[in-house]
């Protein structure tokens, strides 16, 4: 019993040493790039490209504990292309997602060492953006009500409430490396069409295949 009181003394201490003082603030950002392909039955597969550009600013309301905003854009471009059987060439459909991204949260460090941290994110992620949808068809032999080209735009909004786990190295006093691994919450979207019903996403678990990195500068009082 000693030694499991002892052992805990020593953890406790070393989570309250190094703290980040109150009144300092960071700068930080996320810049990130996915690109995916995926090719299936019939000779149809699908592209994704997502790019996010999005500058935060932290304030730390009290040790180890910041409040923030990140603001920037983000667009999402997904190409599929459709084989059909006994059709010669193929459905083409672009589907481009633009929107503006605005992201308050709250971020509480515990301390590991002199340099490392852990963290828990709190944010509620908002999107305002445009969809636009455009299926050119160039099948031959296809059904004619099935191969016609058409265009679309749609405006959208999308809410989430997620606390997102990371881990902060500082490289020099105010030089730091940071990742975010998985995501816990979801995530509401909806067109801004009549009729359009909501659509959730709920995300629960660690991605250690999905790490997102950052480079943040601490000012420091």
């Amino acid at each position: 019993m000693k030694k499991l009181v002892l052992t805990g003394g020593i953890v406790l201490f070393s989570l309250s040493h190094a703290q980040i003082k109150r009144g300092s603030v960071y700068l930080s950002g996320q810049m990130e790039y996915q690109h995916n392909e995926n090719n299936v039955l019939n000779g149809s597969r699908r592209k994704d490209d997502i790019v996010k550009i999005i500058p935060t600013a932290g304030y730390f309301v009290g040790s180890n504990l910041a409040i923030g905003l990140g603001a920037g854009y983000k667009s999402a471009v997904s190409k599929y292309e459709i084989g059909y059987g006994g059709a010669s060439n193929s459905h083409q459909i672009k589907v481009a997602d633009n929107a503006f991204v605005v992201t308050p949260f709250i971020r509480k460090y515990w301390t590991l060492s002199d340099h490392l941290y852990i963290f828990g994110q709190l944010q509620v992620p908002l999107e305002f953006g445009r969809e636009k949808l455009n299926s050119n068809n160039d099948i031959q032999g296809g059904d004619p009500l099935l191969s016609s080209s058409f265009n679309t735009k749609n405006n959208y909004t999308s809410i989430g409430v997620n606390i997102k786990p990371g881990l902060d190295y500082f490289l020099s006093k105010n030089w730091s490396v940071e990742a975010v691994i998985g995501e816990f919450g979801y995530n509401t979207y909806k067109k801004d069409v009549d009729g359009a019903k909501r659509v959730n996403d709920y995300k629960f678990g660690l991605n250690l295949s999905s790490v997102t990195f950052g480079i943040k500068y601490l000012f420091t009082n």
